[in-house]
């Protein structure tokens, strides 16, 4: 066999997920190579991705702690406000919401820490590229864009590079998004939820300032989100829309001529920042949940949407990839400081037991979610207003539900 320099882990995917465990893992001492079929600097193009994450106070910790956050080209958007409602296009919503403020937030000094924060997609690729070109190059190496070729022995993975370079590791992570080669050269099977349903994705202008409030309005055809973004010269004004509906009908309206399309939106977002304008480009992504069978086989460990995938319908995917990132580095980190195999399987054990079951149920809220309120079932409608209504009266439970979900 050719060559094979020695390293401690292989990270075959460079998105988000992968490449925040790189920064990570690199930064406590750990010999890393990342690997990634794209070159990461077209990534940073805003036409190729027009999303905007809701990242949790507790993944934002995490990301200033791998040393990504401080590298982000532009602002982020504290969300300090959420409300959440349920109606029907074109109609006042249901008088029983939940509003969730300030009072609900972990104090921090004399003021609250947000609830998350908005950053859009490609300030966050920006960042991580940084972060990837700035780390210690005798510990993280990026091989992209270039292709791995995983060779699992009993005692190591052996990673060979279409480039040429021949590597040898303890331990192999997948973080290559939902169609993973590697789970599938390791035989892991994955259960698929089809919803039938596609994202619509668009940035608006308006006219009124959105104060850090996110709007989160439940419709029979699917959820319609409005996400606070920061403000442009141009635009001082802006919000992200994130917006689900049947296949065939958001494909229609994707194909709507602007001033239709517009309609659309403001039907569905009523008065609550006034007047809107789509501005730049829409996009339409199909939407599924799946979840693998396991998290981990002999020297490989599954993360972020590698191992499970869910509908966005309360913006928690990339969240629970970095709750994969914090757990499975805390894990390797203490192993490496003892010395220890980092594929050992006891530890692979250890952080299935440690992730799993709260993906599984941050996956079952998400798609029991989809379930309640994407429908017009005159009786769930009773049944969940009432409910959103009783929990705004429930200043415990409100702060509990928060907490869990900013991660902190």
């Amino acid at each position: 066999m050719k060559y094979a320099q020695d390293i401690d882990i292989c990270i075959n995917g460079a998105g988000p997920v992968g490449a925040t465990l790189a920064c990570r893992l690199a930064h406590v001492g750990l010999r890393v190579l990342v690997v990634d079929r794209a070159p990461l600097v077209g990534l940073e193009d805003p036409s190729l991705d027009g999303r905007a994450y809701a990242i949790a106070e507790g993944s934002r910790r995490m990301l200033e702690s791998a040393g990504v956050w401080q590298h982000l080209p532009g602002p982020s958007q504290p969300i300090r406000e959420i409300t959440v409602t349920d109606g029907r296009p074109r109609q006042a919503p249901s008088p029983l919401s939940l509003k969730l403020g300030p009072d609900d937030a972990p104090r921090q000094g004399e003021g609250t820490v947000p609830f998350g924060w908005m950053v859009e997609a490609r300030h966050l690729r920006a960042a991580l590229n940084m972060s990837l070109r700035s780390a210690d190059h005798d510990r993280l190496t990026v091989a992209a864009p270039d292709t791995a070729h995983f060779s699992f022995e009993p005692n190591a993975v052996v990673v060979r590079l279409e480039s040429g370079a021949t590597y040898r590791a303890p331990l192999a992570i997948a973080a290559e998004g939902r169609r993973s080669p590697l789970r599938e050269q390791a035989g892991i099977l994955v259960t698929k939820l089809p919803y039938h349903q596609s994202g619509l994705i668009t940035i608006i202008a308006h006219e009124r300032p959105h104060d850090g409030r996110a709007l989160e309005h439940f419709l029979p055809q699917g959820p319609f989100a409005r996400l606070p973004l920061p403000g442009t010269q141009e635009h001082p004004y802006r919000s992200a829309i994130v917006w689900a509906e049947t296949t065939s009908r958001a494909e229609r309206f994707h194909a709507l001529p602007d001033d239709a399309y517009a309609r659309e939106i403001m039907a569905r977002l009523g008065d609550d920042v006034g007047n809107a304008t789509p501005i730049g480009r829409r996009w339409i992504y199909p939407l599924s949940a799946q979840y693998a069978q396991r998290y981990v086989a002999p020297r490989l460990a599954l993360a972020g949407d590698s191992a499970h995938g869910l509908h966005p319908i309360a913006g928690q995917g990339l969240n629970v990839g970095f709750r994969d990132v914090i757990a499975l580095s805390d894990l390797l980190e203490e192993a490496h400081r003892r010395g220890e195999d980092l594929g050992n399987p006891a530890l692979l054990a250890r952080y299935q037991r440690r992730v799993r079951p709260a993906n599984m149920m941050a996956m079952a809220a998400c798609d029991g979610l989809e379930r309640l309120f994407g429908n017009d079932n005159p009786i769930l409608r009773t049944v969940r207003d009432l409910g959103l209504g009783a929990m705004d009266r429930l200043p415990g439970l409100r702060r509990a539900f928060v907490r869990r979900a900013m991660g902190v």
